[in-house]
């Protein structure tokens, strides 16, 4: 099944296909209502233009989900094994990967199951645990926050949901994989993700998709939900192609003594605008976003976090590194508020940037605010280039200058890689390597 251009049609026929409940159906076309009456103009950013009348809104192969990896079709098969997807799997306690618009194959240890984790595709989910999802689903992020959130609320498929029940902890990260196979594709997943009452979770996603000349778009919707006490990181490595536009919105709100950590990767895409944000709704909850951009060759990546505290002695952490190279545009946008209740509250901000060139640019563009006298907002920006120095100073130990550029760069991206796990911070380098 392959649905073509966005109408009020193909929605019904995306909810129909998926046998949805009516409240669902209904979310769709209510999303798709308000999206029409958006401005298609975002109101900040980099100005760019979509056809949203080419896009590939829904395609599948596939409408069965497994948990035997020999089942999934042969040609998709070696194409995903072909990527290593599947190699990191001994490493987790479970792992999901999403072709296109569905979720395909599903996989979690048995300790999982004992210990009444939760953790499949959010279409599974909506049948499965409907009183469930329907409690958190659209409550974070809601279809009229932006054109894209409503976008996605039209006609999401796949990703994942994951509910972590209280007093649990995972000893190894959960896993999603995402790909983009098809010339004009869009993919709209929906991750869904509660972390109940003392508990803990470390949630990881890829990302990748061919290059094509036609472009090709990622829109999805995250929210996370972190209980009392609780801790959830959620890290990301994205390696789309270079014509695909990654429009994401990310959002976590945190209760009383939480900690939220984002860990995001920013290598692919054409334009990439992604700003993960806690609301740090909870008294002594914490926040931290540690991103990384690469942008090349007729890139943009506006890139950053948002920050938003609201109970008493709550802190939040922004660190953002960004290299610029080959024409490219890499911008940190950030926004952080402290509001009037919020007192006792902290938040640090650390912008760093790398230019290789004279033909890349950076920009920085905060906002803070602070609306009460006991709290505080440090903020330092930097931007540099490769010091000469430090090259002959390498280059006089024999080592070749290409060579030292690279040790240079992987330095000042090690206050990133250092919170990766080991299998991930060996393909992040390989990543690297391959843009630099």
């Amino acid at each position: 099944m392959e649905l073509i251009g966005l109408t009020k049609d193909n929605i019904i026929k995306i909810s129909d296909h998926k046998k949805e409940e009516s409240w669902v159906k209904d979310y769709r076309i209510k999303s798709y209502e308000y999206f029409e009456k958006m401005s298609k103009d975002l109101p900040f950013g980099p100005k760019f233009k979509l056809n949203f009348d080419d896009i590939i809104y829904y395609k599948s192969t596939t409408d069965e989900l497994t948990d035997d990896w020999s089942k999934v079709m042969k040609p998709i098969k070696s194409e995903l094994d072909n990527l290593g997807v599947l190699e990191s799997e001994q490493y987790m306690d479970g792992m999901g990967v999403q072709y296109e618009s569905e979720v395909i194959y599903h996989n979690m240890i048995n300790e999982l199951v004992d210990k009444k984790v939760i953790f499949t595709s959010i279409d599974n989910a909506i049948k499965m645990y409907p009183d469930l999802v329907k409690k958190y689903f659209g409550k974070i992020v809601k279809n009229t926050d932006n054109l894209y959130a409503a976008l996605n609320g039209s006609v999401f498929s796949g990703g994942s949901f994951i509910y972590i029940p209280p007093h649990t902890k995972l000893n190894r990260p959960l896993q999603s994989y995402f790909r983009i196979n098809s010339k004009g594709m869009g993919q709209f997943e929906r991750t869904l993700i509660i972390v109940d009452n003392d508990s803990c979770l470390h949630y990881i996603e890829g990302c990748t998709a061919p290059t094509y000349a036609t472009s090709s778009l990622h829109a999805a919707v995250v929210e996370i939900y972190v209980g009392k006490n609780s801790k959830c990181r959620y890290t990301t490595i994205q390696n789309w192609a270079p014509n695909v536009y990654n429009l994401v919105t990310k959002r976590a709100l945190v209760e009383e003594n939480g900690t939220m950590e984002w860990i995001d990767g920013n290598i692919g895409s054409k334009l990439t605008m992604k700003y993960p944000c806690c609301i740090l709704k909870g008294d002594n909850s914490k926040g931290t976003c540690i991103t990384i951009s690469v942008a090349s060759n007729n890139q943009i990546q506006d890139t950053g976090a948002r920050m938003i505290h609201l109970g008493k002695n709550t802190s939040s952490k922004i660190i953002s590194k960004s290299i610029a190279r080959s024409g490219g545009n890499a911008t940190y946008r950030g926004d952080v508020k402290i509001k009037e209740d919020a007192t006792n509250s902290y938040s640090m901000i650390k912008c760093d940037t790398l230019i290789l060139d004279k033909e890349s640019i950076s920009d920085t563009i905060p906002t803070n605010i602070v609306s009460n006298n006991s709290s505080t907002i440090e903020h330092e920006a930097t931007v540099s280039k490769i010091n000469d120095a430090n090259i002959f100073y390498l280059e006089s130990k024999g080592i070749p200058k290409e060579t030292c550029e690279e040790l240079i760069v992987l330095g000042f991206l090690e206050e990133f890689r250092k919170e990766l796990p080991m299998e991930y911070a060996v393909e992040l380098n390989q990543l690297l390597k391959k843009n630099l």
